[in-house]
């Protein structure tokens, strides 16, 4: 299954993390660019090498998270099964990353929202298919 995060800030990020180390997905980190995606992907490194030095979890286990993430524009998210968002807490900027994907996705990509303030239901207007509540609690990497 390839799952797209929209936004690689700290939420952003430790989802992408959460996922990867479940070890059956490719996950795609995006952002308003390519290198803001990047540098979501260096802070998860950074987690990574964290938890090997202090003995929570090997090397190899740390390579393999980093391996199953991808950092990319937005429109690599054509591909995915399910496509979360976890931008900034803007409604107008959140209906408009979904009109984007929803443009781009097939139609049985599943698509959610991590927002914690925003209506759903209003975020869904902006899109054609239903929108879900996935929300994660920060960190999201360590929550079981």
């Amino acid at each position: 299954m390839k799952i797209g995060i929209v936004g690689a800030g700290t939420m952003g990020g430790g989802i992408a993390q959460a996922f990867a180390a479940a070890g059956k997905y490719s996950v795609t980190l995006c952002d308003v660019s390519v290198d803001f995606a990047n540098k979501g992907l260096a802070r998860i490194l950074a987690r990574l090498d964290k938890s090997v030095e202090k003995g929570r979890m090997d090397k190899a286990a740390a390579q393999k998270i980093l391996a199953a993430i991808t950092a990319a524009e937005r429109n690599a998210l054509a591909g995915c099964d399910l496509v979360i968002e976890a931008a900034l807490e803007d409604i107008a900027l959140k209906k408009e990353l979904f009109a984007e994907q929803d443009k781009l996705c097939p139609p049985d990509t599943i698509f959610a929202t991590n927002t914690s303030s925003c209506s759903i239901t209003a975020i869904g207007s902006a899109i054609s298919r239903p929108l879900t509540g996935m929300h994660f609690f920060n960190p999201a990497e360590t929550m079981k």
